[in-house]
């Protein structure tokens, strides 16, 4: 697919993740109607058949209800959401579902006497309260939260009360109240007695760089007045490039609260995006998508630990036999599931790169342009300092359980809340934050000091891991024409279908991608951390 077409599947794609670039959240109306369901990145209801896009952010649209809201021809639904309502082919999980996946339910300890940090631009009016909701209604076997919400800069949130738009101001708040329930909710659901602090800070950081000073001021106050071996989640994130030509200048700044952290003993983590390397510029108002691959800052920096999406497939495997997500009517609008695409066998476990070819969105990564190589990394061949350096799972078809009652208008289409399901590196971040967490409670039971930089640690540890190979699924025809950028800087030719999930160019853009190999590679970094091996691992190093 080529020319006007290709140009128009690059431009959603550019506008398919909230204001940070690294949340993906999907919203369907379900059964029963009263769980109405909304989300940053697509809304779906069964109340029209034309497909539409809606800006929700400042770089971010809604895919159009009729685009995603159809259920389909199968009689038993990918997921059940905890009020009982039914999607029919993305599937879902639950804390139980996730912590049993990654061996984190076979951990003893569960972060009690650690501090867990998460920075989101204004917070939600409704974190406490929807928190609560969800250790009452998915996780009630875990301890009460400990939890607050700090506003260094005043509390910016505009009443719950959702109108208008643009990149302050309530529409803002809104857009990112779900990145913050997100965080909370799934930090929790792996480090459950940690103590949790969301940190709420305007403005907001919207693909840009206008709002980084208020923000690493709030993050170095932090840095002083919590305990040594914080972990700081980050689902924030701008492509290098957007800093311009003082780049280095002001990364270097920024760069100094991190180290900082780090020599304190606190451990940051940075999201590194959903778009794969097809990133978006944003300087002011003026945003364009770039047309080559790119990394995204502040997982590029080296004294953050960048966290990379894959897709879990546990207790289902995908099995596309067409190309087409969805199908059409005469007039080209989109009304309904093409099920030969969202087919799946029952059974398996399989951990892929996360690249999720009906959005498109999947894993950032990528070689920066601002930092060298690291000592500590070990791929070869690529001369700049390359994310992500761990990953988790992070795709909507597969994504997690969220409650939410913030700007209910906005996030669920009601007037009191709503389930839905999250993704994006935005879910997988505050979730490897939690878990080093465990680990630093561990280290501190063994008289050690807490981890710090992270980075300096994991890359001795690679049987902590769990490789992420490519894979094939499915017998959908190879019609894309993909390229892959190599050590040596050479691109090389990867036809693809829908099912080869074997890098993370963004289907049918013409920006290169990184290829998922044996070993650390530029898509999932060292692989997913496996618990038991992750935290044992961390009182051998460091």
């Amino acid at each position: 697919m080529e020319g006007s077409e290709m140009s128009r599947r690059r431009a959603t794609s550019a506008f398919l993740a909230i204001g940070t670039a690294t949340l993906v959240a999907i919203a369907l109306t379900a059964t029963p109607a009263t769980a109405s369901r909304h989300h940053t990145a697509a809304k779906a209801s069964t109340t029209t058949g034309k497909a539409q896009l809606r800006q929700v952010g400042p770089t971010a649209v809604t895919l159009a209800p009729s685009a995603i809201s159809h259920q389909g021809s199968t009689s038993t639904p990918a997921c059940t959401l905890p009020d009982g309502g039914t999607i029919s082919v993305y599937h879902c999980y639950t804390p139980q579902d996730i912590r049993a996946a990654y061996g984190v339910d076979q951990l003893p300890n569960q972060g009690a006497g650690q501090t867990i940090v998460l920075v989101d631009s204004y917070g939600s009016p409704t974190a406490a309260q929807d928190l609560q909701t969800f250790h009452e209604q998915v996780f009630p076997e875990a301890p009460a939260p400990d939890f607050d919400q700090v506003f260094p800069q005043g509390n910016p949130q505009f009443g719950n009360t959702f109108h208008g738009n643009g990149q302050s101001g309530p529409a803002a708040a809104a857009n990112w109240s779900g990145e913050a329930t997100l965080d909370i909710e799934w930090a929790y659901s792996i480090a459950p007695e940690a103590h949790i602090i969301l940190l709420a800070v305007p403005p907001a950081e919207t693909l840009g760089v206008q709002g980084f000073p208020n923000l690493f001021k709030a993050i170095s106050h932090e840095i002083d007045v919590t305990p040594p071996g914080t972990v700081f989640s980050m689902s924030l994130a701008v492509a290098e490039q957007t800093f311009g030509g003082a780049a280095k200048v002001q990364t270097a700044r920024f760069d100094k609260v991190f180290q900082k952290g780090n020599t304190k003993g606190d451990t940051f983590f940075g999201a590194t995006g959903d778009e794969g390397t097809a990133n978006v510029s944003k300087q002011h108002r003026d945003s364009a998508p770039y047309s080559y691959p790119t990394a995204e800052w502040p997982a590029s920096s080296p004294y953050v630990t960048a966290v990379g999406g894959t897709q879990l497939q546990d207790g289902w495997e995908w099995n596309p036999s067409s190309n087409q997500p969805w199908t059409f009517d005469s007039a080209g609008n989109i009304n309904g599931y093409n099920m030969p695409y969202w087919q799946w066998t029952d059974g398996g476990h399989l951990n892929t790169v996360w690249n999720e070819s009906w959005g498109p969105i999947g894993s950032g990564g990528g070689q920066s342009v601002i930092y060298p190589k690291q000592s500590w990394q070990t791929d070869t061949g690529y001369q700049g300092r390359t994310i992500p350096d761990v990953s988790w799972n992070a795709a909507v078809n597969g994504g997690v359980d969220v409650y939410i009652s913030a700007y209910p208008e906005y996030n669920c289409g009601q007037a009191t809340g709503c389930w839905t399901i999250f993704g994006g590196t935005s879910a997988a971040t505050p979730q490897v934050a939690a878990l080093t967490a465990l680990a630093d409670q561990a280290r501190k039971a063994n008289g050690m000091d807490p981890v710090g930089n992270l980075n300096k640690l994991i890359y001795q540890l690679p049987s902590a891991f769990n490789d992420v190979l490519p894979v094939t699924e499915g017998s959908a025809p190879a019609d894309f024409k993909g390229s892959d950028v190599q050590p040596d800087g050479s691109v090389t030719t990867v036809p693809k279908s829908v099912g080869d999930l074997v890098d993370n160019q963004m289907w049918m853009d013409d920006v290169p991608g990184y290829p998922t190999t044996t070993g650390y590679d530029l898509t999932t970094g060292l692989g997913t951390p496996w618990a038991p091996a992750f935290v044992s691992g961390l009182l051998t190093v460091g």
